[in-house]
């Protein structure tokens, strides 16, 4: 049995915050995690540095702007944008010919919403009624990883709301990648090691996985709620309402891929597919990578087209004329909602579980603490800042607790 002050349960960006912190505050820390890489629903491509988790950083006040010691990130490169509308590639500001486009509709659902409705519920009560409702639904799946009949829109207001990011979007430089590469650097850890228990009482932890079991003064779980439901990591003396918090907090489905061809492309442009089976498709002019980012079920569409490579292709060239005839060279893919450690993309805004974010945030007698997207809930949307920042405030929690 080893010791340590503290045991932090997940690599990903708030576990590798939250054991940075602690370890810079002189604390004895290792990080187990599952898988075989460090970074959770944070994974670059290479060569390509094309994104196949964590797309951007968003907002020109954004703290992963100003981190120590790292390049300014970028400004993401201008696209022509287009939409699939009934299997018709048309310009986006079609949408607005027919009514309000779903970025404006998002827009003012952002602005406005007051209620623990729907989206769908939002959408029926306030957009024009020339609104081509299926495409407008389907940028919110897309956009918030979630079917619009069970996404709350007084959840995703309040989280857009609380974030004060400032504009724009912008890209890592060298790749997201280099962000937990950069948290880890000096962090003891412990890679392919699933945590199968975790039982506590106050002021110490005893933490298990299938080789070796370690001893803390603390515990961190960063671990997505649904992990915990499903039994794979079992906690001891879970009350009841985290129990309930756990359920109420699920993650979207998601399928990204880079399909590289033979040919580059002839411009920039990014394509919303209205018709539900692609998601966002983008190439970059001169590069031979189509990206593809599907969520709820246009994840589960492409994930189906892409067991045969010929019926993806025929997808994407309905979306990218150019790849018409092409065969592929290459098919990259991460399957989050395949993933058996993450389980889907983030933590979608529910109605009627807007309560559990914050329930599940809730530290156990002083030694169990919790962080992640997950925990966010109303204090912003669940990216990657927002993932660091539950890092942050959980290091301040254990770090409150081992003083006392």
């Amino acid at each position: 049995m080893t010791e340590f002050d503290v045991v932090v349960i997940g690599a990903g960006i708030s576990g590798l915050t939250a054991a940075a912190r602690l370890h810079d505050a002189g604390l004895a820390v290792i990080v187990l995690e599952a898988a075989d890489r460090i970074g959770g629903r944070v994974r670059t491509h290479r060569p390509s540095l094309l994104e196949l988790g964590a797309q951007v950083i968003h907002g020109d006040r954004n703290p992963i702007m100003s981190l120590p010691d790292r390049e300014r990130p970028a400004p993401v490169p201008r696209r022509s944008a287009r939409v699939l509308l009934d299997g018709a590639l048309l310009p986006m500001a079609a949408l607005s010919d027919v009514g309000a486009s779903p970025p404006v509709l998002e827009e003012r659902l952002l602005a406005t919403a007051t209620e623990d409705v729907s989206v769908t519920e939002w959408l029926k009560l306030n957009a024009p009624p020339t609104t081509p409702f299926d495409c407008a639904y389907e940028w919110f799946r897309q956009n918030w990883v979630a079917d619009p009949h069970v996404l709350s829109a007084l959840g995703l207001a309040r989280a857009r709301r609380a974030d004060r990011v400032g504009r724009g979007q912008f890209a890592f430089p060298g790749g997201y990648d280099r962000l937990p590469a950069w948290l880890a650097t000096g962090l003891a850890m412990r890679m392919g090691r699933p945590v199968l228990r975790l039982a506590w009482s106050p002021g110490r932890a005893k933490v298990t996985t299938a080789e070796d079991t370690l001893t803390a003064r603390a515990v961190v779980v960063t671990v997505p709620p649904p992990l915990v439901t499903e039994g794979r990591l079992a906690i001891s003396g879970l009350p009841v309402v985290k129990q309930a918090a756990a359920h109420k907090l699920r993650l979207g489905d998601a399928w990204c891929a880079v399909v590289t061809y033979s040919r580059p492309a002839p411009e920039s442009v990014v394509v919303f597919d209205g018709d539900g089976r692609l998601g966002f498709v983008s190439v970059t002019e001169g590069h031979p990578e189509v990206h593809v980012l599907a969520k709820e079920r246009a994840a589960g569409a492409a994930r189906t087209a892409a067991r045969s490579r010929g019926r993806l292709a025929a997808l994407l060239g309905e979306v990218m004329p150019w790849t018409r005839g092409l065969e592929p060279t290459a098919i990259d893919v991460a399957d989050w909602g395949a993933d058996p450690w993450t389980g889907g993309a983030f933590t979608y805004p529910a109605v009627g579980a807007l309560w559990a974010a914050a329930a599940w945030a809730e530290p156990m007698g002083e030694t169990v603490f919790f962080a992640g997207e997950a925990t966010v809930g109303r204090l912003g949307p669940p990216m990657v800042h927002m993932a660091m920042a539950s890092g942050e405030r959980v290091a301040a929690e254990v770090m409150g607790a081992l003083e006392r």
